[in-house]
């Protein structure tokens, strides 16, 4: 059924009819549409609109949609238009006239909105509790992989050891970024449109505070124009949830390198990995690369949503029917992609050998020069004599830690016996021990300020 059409003399052309109706992507606001409606008619009984007989039937018949819709029993007519219609059209079965009653003071605008808020509202919840359970394997990382010491990379090169559980928490705080993000997304998401009616607000004297209270949002708009058309916390909501792709993307990228022949520092477990239809010792990385592409995707739906938006005018208007589809899209995606990423480093093995054999004593060419820095010798001129002193280790094609003594001596007078000494790379990682260092003592207190954190959302 559609919502109008009493000044048509003709009925919709069929195509133009199945590109106005939004019906197959709408219908998941339909508990938000109906728990609306509920509301609006206890409004609409307070304000003396209806009687609480007519409120007490219409709440009645609401109700049974709602077990509809539980129970998967809600059922398409191939002439609704959109969620609110087939409500409606529903109620209209099951309570007969009355049905007409429940838009009273009500425009679609203000309705879908209000539907839109809510749901996403509820979805915000659902993934930060995933995020906060993906934050969680990461603590839990780092706690069992404490001692591990694994080469740190810049530029894709080897750069300085860092424990492995400090890296662990580099993946965390990104997520704590996000949770922050979400959180107070959904602050502004909980403003309610309701009562703003199609643009100039509703003619009956609707509690509309009280409305916003039942439904749970935390205020209500002030204005009935920028109520109906503000789509700014769908827009901000596909922001963060491409933020969250990106950093989810990025850890992928790098599980992918390091679970290769190549380098091995991890291995996936096979419930997280798939194989090839050609070649049979394939174990293939396929959750995280779907992770990483499904990013490409998220981002794209941000830049769509704002080409969509920059140039409507104020008020409603049926572009912004769009606002649905790449919402739906980011969140189904992050509801999936979130809860397997936490698997994927639940079950992941770590090859502590590998790691301990990829450290390289060059690796430590800063600390280095810090060695000649503590003996007086202006930083810029030490980082240059580290430097020489990597290159002529090269020259000898030995290591760095392996010149000999007089060698270090031509470099600089400075060097003493104890230079060999700076090649210790767990002493090389203690020495780092300022606020948010890799040493242990600090990977610990970071890892209490985790804790902290998690415990505070």
């Amino acid at each position: 059924m559609t919502l109008w059409g009493g000044r048509f003399s003709e009925n919709l052309n069929q195509l133009a009819a199945e590109l106005n109706a939004s019906l197959p992507f709408d219908y998941r606001l339909a508990e938000a549409d109906v728990r609306g409606s509920i509301a609006w008619v206890n409004a609409l009984m307070r304000a003396h609109v209806i009687t609480p007989d007519e409120a007490a039937q219409l709440v009645t018949g609401l109700q049974q949609i709602l077990d509809e819709i539980h129970q998967r029993q809600l059922n398409f007519a191939t002439n609704d238009e959109d969620i609110h219609s087939l409500v409606e059209r529903r109620l209209g079965e099951i309570v007969g006239s009355a049905a007409g009653k429940l838009h009273t003071g009500r425009s679609r605008n203000d309705q879908v909105v209000t539907d839109f808020r809510w749901w996403l509202m509820q979805v915000i919840d659902q993934i930060d509790a995933g995020l906060h359970d993906l934050q969680a394997a990461f603590v839990a990382r780092a706690e069992s992989d404490g001692d591990i010491i694994l080469p740190g990379y810049t530029h894709f090169q080897r750069a300085q050891p860092i424990l492995l559980s400090h890296w662990w928490l580099s993946h965390f705080w990104p997520l704590a970024r996000d949770r922050e993000r979400l959180a107070q997304l959904r602050q502004r998401t909980a403003m309610l449109p309701l009562g703003a009616g199609a643009l100039a607000g509703t003619p009956f004297a609707i509690d509309r505070e009280r409305l916003a209270h039942e439904l749970g949002f935390t205020a209500v708009s002030p204005n009935s124009v920028d109520a109906v058309s503000d789509r700014d916390f769908a827009a901000e909501f596909l922001f963060v949830a491409a933020m969250i792709a990106v950093h989810l993307s990025r850890l992928s990228e790098a599980l992918i390198v390091y679970s290769t022949a190549e380098f091995g520092f991890v291995g996936l477990a096979d419930a997280f990995s798939t194989g090839s239809s050609l070649m049979p010792q394939k174990k293939n990385p396929d959750t995280l690369e779907l992770t990483r592409g499904k990013t490409g995707t998220l981002i794209g739906h941000l830049a769509g949503l704002l080409s969509t938006l920059k140039g409507l005018p104020s008020a409603y208007d049926k572009d912004l029917q769009e606002d649905k589809l790449p919402v739906f899209d980011a969140a189904g995606t992050l509801l999936r992609i979130v809860p397997v990423m936490t698997g994927v480093i639940t079950t992941l093995t770590v090859h502590a050998d590998r790691m301990t054999a990829a450290l390289d004593p060059n690796m430590l060419a800063t600390d280095l020069a810090d060695y000649l820095v503590a003996r007086g010798v202006p930083f810029r001129e030490a980082h240059g004599i580290a430097g020489r002193a990597v290159r002529k280790a090269i020259e000898l094609q030995i290591t760095v830690d392996q010149l000999p003594f007089y060698e270090w001596q031509t470099l600089s007078p400075k060097f003493g016996d104890d230079v060999r000494g700076v090649f210790d790379y767990a002493a090389a990682i203690d020495r780092r021990n300022a606020i948010g260092g890799t040493a242990h003592e600090a990977v610990k207190q970071q890892l209490e300020e985790a804790k902290r954190v998690m415990s505070n959302k």
